[in-house]
């Protein structure tokens, strides 16, 4: 969110919120927001650009990415995720960031389908009478779904 504009900690926790649209996929709150940014800054991946008074409290502290941010973050979105079970978080939230950044989906959607090709392949190996097998096999078959769901959504998509 920071290399959408800078912004402080307060601003991307109020981004994701339960009710937003960042928030629907992964909620957030405020002192773990601060203490990710603390982190980030620690690692050189984003750096302070500037204050900006509190509406009601302390001044705020304005963050962007640095260079190395922006680095990792190019590669972070164009990379599928290993999972399935990680298409509900970070898949989404990729998808999301991609498109507010107004960038096309459909390569990592490619990738992401590439990636799962042998998970959804072995779908069919599973034992029906373990429960576990067979929640990872409705679990897989509705990830493979939803993925071809954007596949055949991508003429459509702005």
């Amino acid at each position: 969110m920071l290399a959408e504009g800078p912004a402080h900690g307060f601003a991307v926790a109020k981004q994701l919120a339960p009710h937003t649209d960042l928030g629907r996929i992964l909620t957030v709150r405020r002192p773990s927001v601060y203490r990710s940014i603390s982190r980030l800054e620690h690692a050189g991946l984003v750096e302070a650009t500037g204050v900006e008074p509190g509406e009601a409290g302390p001044d705020r502290t304005l963050y962007r990415p640095t260079p190395a941010g922006r680095a990792e973050l190019r590669v972070w979105l164009a990379e599928p995720v290993r999972h399935v079970r990680d298409l509900r978080i970070a898949f989404l939230l990729k998808l999301m960031l991609l498109s507010r950044a107004g960038r096309p989906v459909d390569a990592l959607v490619e990738h992401q389908r590439a990636e799962l090709a042998g998970t959804f392949g072995a779908l069919g190996d599973s034992d029906p009478a373990d429960v576990v097998d067979l929640w990872r096999r409705h679990t897989a078959a509705a990830a493979a779904a939803f993925l071809s769901d954007l596949v055949r959504q991508a003429p459509d998509r702005p």
